[in-house]
């Protein structure tokens, strides 16, 4: 054990070496100032009276040469100490914390979630489950988007008007509760599909140039995750249009289809999916259109679309510190203090 000793305290000593440095290290080039000015300035000029003033307390209390000795180097020592931890509090002394690093992306990605009165409908499964389609939605796109750590996502819902719901932001656990606390009805039960997309590209700043995971100015993949069961009855704009638009912006849109019927073989059934639409639009974005008729086609367009936008790697991590100035300044302080005392008690 006493072999190992000095190699564990060589590297304890090395790693606490690696973890220390200042903020201002160039201010402990003061520190030899008083010996260079001891050295350099020229001394009192003599003269006068000639007379040597001696504090009546001193004479009084000092009993011999070497007590006014001792009391000097004392007083020299709470000097030196005041002005050596004045100086190294002020160069700002820390220690650099490790820091786990996160994972980034150049993405910004909005969630377009047709929340019409069709998302009601009880047709999805879930934990053994019959449950409406809304639900199943709530399931896998909150898990998608906590998945995408290091991107920028927001939300927007659509019915008969389309709102914000979460904006952009790499908070994704807000945008994933702002998903799991949408209702049914709040904005309409209508299908506003080009409304939607709209806002969802406005939210999708083209001018905004972003930063890239370095940290460089960089223009980032944008993308539109559209997600619908229905077809567009409400709204001012026409999704094919908004579509053609995003083309422009250079923003893909991912459209997915939901819902077990498509209106190319509803047979008269009402508020089926336009799946012929919803991929029109996707391929004039240069996106990709998905088709889901199950809880498990959910899953894994969640997971293609995951890979589609990968990409995400471990940024440089930011250096923590732990500023250690407050220890050397509370000594100058102390050292302060007893000078006070003393040369009030002399």
């Amino acid at each position: 054990m006493s072999g190992l000793l000095p190699a564990w305290l060589t590297a304890q000593l090395s790693s606490l070496a690696s973890a220390f440095d200042f903020a201002a290290p160039w201010i402990l080039l003061a520190l030899p100032l008083p010996l260079l000015a001891a050295r350099l300035l020229p001394a009192e000029p003599e003269g006068g009276s000639g007379a040597l003033l001696v504090p009546g307390t001193l004479v009084g209390t000092a009993r011999s040469g070497a007590d006014l000795a001792a009391r000097g180097r004392r007083r020299a020592a709470l000097v030196w100490t005041l002005w050596v931890a004045l100086v190294v509090a002020l160069s700002g002394p820390r220690l650099v914390m490790p820091a786990a690093a996160l994972p980034a992306s150049g993405r910004e990605i909005m969630i377009a979630m047709d929340l019409s009165g069709s998302m009601e409908r009880r047709d999805f499964a879930l934990d053994g489950e019959t449950v409406n389609r809304l639900t199943a939605v709530k399931r896998v796109g909150t898990d998608f988007i906590r998945r995408r750590a290091g991107d920028r996502i927001g939300l927007v819902i659509f019915a008969d008007q389309a709102y914000v719901a979460a904006a952009p932001s790499f908070d994704t656990a807000a945008v994933a509760r702002a998903l799991d606390e949408a209702t049914i009805g709040i904005s309409g039960r209508s299908t506003g599909i080009g409304d939607g997309l709209g806002l969802a590209l406005r939210r999708l700043d083209p001018k905004d140039p972003g930063t890239s995971a370095d940290g460089a100015a960089t223009p980032p993949a944008k993308a539109v995750i559209l997600l619908s069961d229905g077809a567009n009855n409400a709204g001012q704009t026409a999704p094919k249009d908004v579509a053609a638009l995003a083309k422009e912006l250079g923003i893909k849109i991912y459209t997915i289809a939901l819902g077990p019927r498509d209106m190319a073989d509803a047979d008269g059934e009402q508020d089926v999916v336009d799946t012929e639409t919803l991929r029109d639009m996707a391929q004039a974005s240069g996106g990709e259109a998905f088709r889901v008729r199950t809880t498990e086609d959910l899953v894994r367009v969640a997971d293609a679309i995951d890979r589609l936008e990968g990409g995400r790697a471990l940024a440089p991590p930011l250096p923590l510190r732990r500023d250690l100035w407050p220890w050397p300044a509370a000594l100058a302080l102390a050292a302060a203090a007893v000078l006070l005392a003393t040369r009030r008690g002399v």
